[in-house]
Protein backbone atom coordinates (compact mmCIF):
# COMPACT_ATOMS: atom_id res chain seq x y z
CA UNK A 1 0.00 0.00 0.00
CA UNK A 2 1.22 3.11 -0.99
CA UNK A 3 -0.36 5.04 2.68
CA UNK A 4 1.59 4.55 5.27
CA UNK A 5 -0.14 2.26 8.17
CA UNK A 6 -3.41 1.42 6.05
CA UNK A 7 -2.11 -1.96 4.35
CA UNK A 8 -5.04 -3.54 6.57
CA UNK A 9 -7.73 -1.92 7.24
CA UNK A 10 -7.47 -3.81 10.59
CA UNK A 11 -4.95 -2.37 11.64
CA UNK A 12 -3.47 1.01 12.32
CA UNK A 13 -5.81 3.14 10.83
CA UNK A 14 -8.12 0.80 10.88
CA UNK A 15 -7.84 0.30 15.21
CA UNK A 16 -7.46 4.09 15.91
CA UNK A 17 -9.88 5.85 13.67
CA UNK A 18 -12.51 2.42 14.12
CA UNK A 19 -13.03 3.06 10.53
CA UNK A 20 -12.47 0.30 8.90
CA UNK A 21 -14.25 0.80 5.74
CA UNK A 22 -12.28 3.91 5.40
CA UNK A 23 -9.27 2.39 5.96
CA UNK A 24 -9.96 -0.35 3.46
CA UNK A 25 -10.76 2.62 0.41
CA UNK A 26 -7.54 4.06 1.63
CA UNK A 27 -5.28 0.78 1.55
CA UNK A 28 -6.82 0.28 -1.81
CA UNK A 29 -6.68 3.55 -3.47
CA UNK A 30 -7.01 6.99 -1.67
CA UNK A 31 -8.89 8.61 -4.62
CA UNK A 32 -11.68 6.77 -4.21
CA UNK A 33 -12.33 7.27 -0.52
CA UNK A 34 -13.82 9.84 1.28
CA UNK A 35 -11.30 12.42 1.75
CA UNK A 36 -11.42 16.29 2.13
CA UNK A 37 -9.21 18.21 -0.37
CA UNK A 38 -6.27 18.75 1.73
CA UNK A 39 -6.15 15.28 2.82
CA UNK A 40 -6.15 14.52 -1.15
CA UNK A 41 -3.86 17.16 -2.27
CA UNK A 42 -1.59 14.97 0.71
CA UNK A 43 -2.15 11.71 -0.67
CA UNK A 44 -1.26 12.73 -4.64
CA UNK A 45 1.85 14.24 -3.06
CA UNK A 46 2.91 10.97 -1.27
CA UNK A 47 2.33 9.09 -3.83
CA UNK A 48 3.87 11.18 -7.02
CA UNK A 49 6.82 11.44 -4.34
CA UNK A 50 6.88 7.71 -4.09
CA UNK A 51 6.37 6.61 -7.90
CA UNK A 52 8.09 9.57 -9.59
CA UNK A 53 10.27 11.78 -7.17
CA UNK A 54 12.30 12.85 -10.29
CA UNK A 55 9.39 14.88 -11.24
CA UNK A 56 8.92 16.84 -8.27
CA UNK A 57 8.97 20.80 -8.78
CA UNK A 58 7.81 23.43 -7.12
CA UNK A 59 4.29 23.29 -8.08
CA UNK A 60 4.26 19.67 -6.33
CA UNK A 61 4.89 22.00 -3.11
CA UNK A 62 2.25 24.78 -4.04
CA UNK A 63 -0.52 23.00 -3.95
CA UNK A 64 0.21 21.53 -0.87
CA UNK A 65 0.26 25.60 0.61
CA UNK A 66 -3.02 26.16 -1.64
CA UNK A 67 -4.96 22.91 0.41
CA UNK A 68 -3.74 24.95 3.43
CA UNK A 69 -0.69 23.45 4.60
CA UNK A 70 2.49 25.04 6.49
CA UNK A 71 5.73 24.48 5.66
CA UNK A 72 6.30 23.25 8.44
CA UNK A 73 3.43 20.44 7.64
CA UNK A 74 4.65 20.07 4.02
CA UNK A 75 8.74 19.33 5.27
CA UNK A 76 7.36 16.86 7.99
CA UNK A 77 5.25 14.83 5.31
CA UNK A 78 8.12 14.58 2.98
CA UNK A 79 10.38 13.11 5.94
CA UNK A 80 7.52 10.53 6.52
CA UNK A 81 7.30 9.75 2.95
CA UNK A 82 10.60 9.62 2.45
CA UNK A 83 11.38 7.61 5.31
CA UNK A 84 9.41 5.10 4.67
CA UNK A 85 9.88 4.42 1.04
CA UNK A 86 13.98 4.12 2.15
CA UNK A 87 12.99 1.76 5.10
CA UNK A 88 10.47 -0.17 2.55
CA UNK A 89 13.63 -0.25 0.01
CA UNK A 90 16.07 -2.12 2.61
CA UNK A 91 13.57 -4.32 3.89
CA UNK A 92 12.66 -5.03 0.15
CA UNK A 93 16.76 -5.66 -0.21
CA UNK A 94 17.54 -7.83 2.58
CA UNK A 95 14.63 -9.86 1.85
CA UNK A 96 12.87 -8.99 5.05
CA UNK A 97 9.93 -11.04 5.82
CA UNK A 98 6.43 -9.05 5.41
CA UNK A 99 4.51 -10.19 8.61
CA UNK A 100 1.74 -12.02 8.10
CA UNK A 101 -1.02 -9.41 7.65
CA UNK A 102 0.85 -7.97 5.41
CA UNK A 103 1.30 -10.27 2.86
CA UNK A 104 -0.85 -10.49 -0.60
CA UNK A 105 -0.49 -12.88 -3.24
CA UNK A 106 1.65 -11.68 -6.00
CA UNK A 107 -0.88 -11.84 -8.80
CA UNK A 108 -3.49 -10.11 -6.47
CA UNK A 109 -0.85 -7.03 -5.32
CA UNK A 110 0.02 -6.52 -9.13
CA UNK A 111 -3.40 -6.38 -10.21
CA UNK A 112 -4.11 -3.29 -7.42
CA UNK A 113 -1.21 -2.06 -8.23
CA UNK A 114 -1.76 -2.24 -11.73
CA UNK A 115 -5.17 -0.82 -11.57
CA UNK A 116 -4.17 2.36 -9.17
CA UNK A 117 -1.67 2.88 -11.62
CA UNK A 118 -4.13 3.25 -14.56
CA UNK A 119 -6.73 4.99 -12.90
Amino acid sequence: SIIIGVSDPDHDFGLESNDHKSAAALAHDYRNAQLGPADQALCAYAVKLTLTPHTMTASDVAQLHTAGFSDEQITIAAQVIAYFNYINRIADGLGVDLEDSMSAAIGQWRSDKADFRNS
